[in-house]
């Protein structure tokens, strides 16, 4: 069975929506800023969604949507696999960048490449709104980094401080879009 992508209307977004959705993450190596320099370290934790966490992900969505965000899903027959949400409101200096605020793959579906079609479709969608560019605050994780790495993101050059505030361990990045 092939893997549909598709933009999801405010409908699609409720309740149940991630009711078979693992997001689960075992961690024991993440990368830190230190001194302007990224290094890695061992740090163990696991991130997980019990029922609470998925219903303030899918509020998060709604409202995303509600301010003129996109949501895109990965569908495996009727079940979503992994989801991406870019942010309505451009920020930074010159107003060039749109935030990737969520990009998650279901975990018995990660390694296929599902993850770097979101980004990339994410990408397309952030250009077409006129972005120049894709901030994202990105879990540290040494497999996370990997992902964004091979995605072409780079250390940010401005820094937004709210969404650094929201998750102070997570790494700030951004994507150029002149190739999508």
């Amino acid at each position: 069975m092939s893997i549909l992508y598709r933009s999801l209307l405010e409908e699609d977004v409720k309740p149940g929506l991630l009711d078979h959705f693992v997001r689960y993450q075992k961690t024991d190596r993440v990368w830190y800023a230190e001194n302007g320099q990224f290094r890695e370290k061992e740090d163990s934790f696991t991130d997980d969604w019990d029922r609470e966490n998925k219903n303030e992900v899918i509020q998060s969505l709604k409202q995303c949507m509600r301010a003129g965000g996109t949501v895109i899903g990965a569908f495996l027959g009727e079940r979503l696999i992994g989801f991406a949400a870019v942010e309505g409101k451009k920020f930074g200096r010159s107003l060039h960048y749109l935030e990737l605020s969520y990009i998650h793959v279901s975990k018995e579906t990660r390694g296929r490449g599902t993850g770097l079609e979101l980004f990339k479709l994410v990408c397309t969608y952030a250009k077409q709104m006129g972005a120049e560019k894709l901030y994202i605050g990105a879990h540290p994780s040494v497999e996370t980094q990997h992902f964004y790495r091979k995605a072409g993101c780079v250390p940010a050059i401005e820094m937004n401080w709210q969404i650094f505030s929201r998750e102070p361990l997570d790494l700030q990045l951004e994507v150029s879009l002149d190739p999508f």
